[in-house]
């Protein structure tokens, strides 16, 4: 699969409307075909900054970033941004999250 972080650095007056403001984006990817997750979550570090983590099928990703949703996404989302995102972007073995083998509950 295709494993995807990217921080987002939103500029302090859009940070609480945010979650709206990708919430068509979000909603977009996560219908598409081979889309595995789609997740938003806050640093507690940066409070202006969001973190995604999205995963997609082999060959999901290029129907991804070339998605009317995406173009738009790209046209959009500087506006509300203090700098250029920061991405890791891999293909790791799996199809979905593991437990975690270092801390067990229950």
């Amino acid at each position: 699969m295709i494993f995807i972080v990217v921080k987002m650095p939103v500029k302090p007056e859009y940070v609480d409307q945010w979650p709206e403001l990708v919430r068509e984006f979000t909603d977009a990817t996560r219908a598409e075909p081979g889309n595995k997750w789609f997740q938003w979550s806050r640093s507690i570090e940066d409070p202006y900054e969001f973190v995604l983590v999205e995963a997609f099928d082999d060959d999901a990703a290029e129907a991804h970033v070339s998605s009317p949703h995406f173009e738009k996404m790209q046209r959009d989302f500087p506006q509300y941004l203090r700098a250029t995102p920061k991405i890791i972007s891999r293909q790791i073995e799996g199809d979905d999250w593991d437990d975690m083998g270092e801390l067990q509950v229950g």
